[in-house]
């Protein structure tokens, strides 16, 4: 049975998952269709933004995003989780593209379900501390890709991916961390 077939046959209708990698200079968007509770590609790029001050490229994050929401229609979306980057001045710009995304998340009424970095690196690759180019090579081979997506873009997909395994069920709450948040209704933090 091929994947049309079984989208088909499948009990539940296809689930679309966008995943957010942040960055104040390059931030990756990945999007994924959960269908029985296998995932399967639908796009990836980055959003890049120009050399300008900062509010002009967070504008930028928030109209590239509210841009790939209003193509590919995503039913649940899922961010990174902010980490401690050793100098202070990229945190804070990071964590500013980061507000610009889910701002914009909120702005188009989704609830926001997130991730540490260590949380998906484990759950697409098998091992907390992998390197970059393990979660590209894990992405392209989960997902079958041809090619082998941008780094910023493979971090996405592999926030997607994440999102898929926790919902379907295939990530153990034990093995990743989880902690139900007390903000959310049920939702799984990382």
């Amino acid at each position: 049975m091929n994947d049309k077939d079984l989208a088909k046959h499948s009990l539940s209708p296809p689930v679309r998952i966008l995943g957010i990698d942040p960055g104040s200079r390059i931030t990756g968007y990945g999007v994924v269709d959960l269908v029985a509770g296998k995932p399967h590609y639908v796009a990836s790029g980055c959003i890049r933004t120009a050399d300008e001050a900062l509010e002009q490229r967070l504008a930028q994050i928030y109209a590239g995003l509210a841009e790939v929401v209003t193509l590919h229609r995503p039913a649940q979306v899922a961010v990174e989780r902010v980490f401690m980057a050793k100098n202070a001045d990229s945190a804070l710009k990071l964590g500013q593209a980061r507000g610009s995304a889910l701002v914009c998340m909120a702005n188009h009424g989704f609830a926001i379900s997130e991730y540490a970095p260590r949380a998906i690196k484990q759950a697409v690759t098998g091992q907390g501390g992998a390197e970059k180019d393990q979660v590209q090579h894990m992405v392209t081979a989960i997902l079958r890709l041809s090619t082998t997506p941008q780094a910023d873009a493979a971090d996405a997909l592999a926030i997607a991916l994440t999102h898929a395994y926790s919902v379907s069920g295939l990530l153990s709450s034990n093995t990743a961390g989880a902690r139900k948040s007390r903000r959310s209704t049920g939702r799984w933090r990382l």
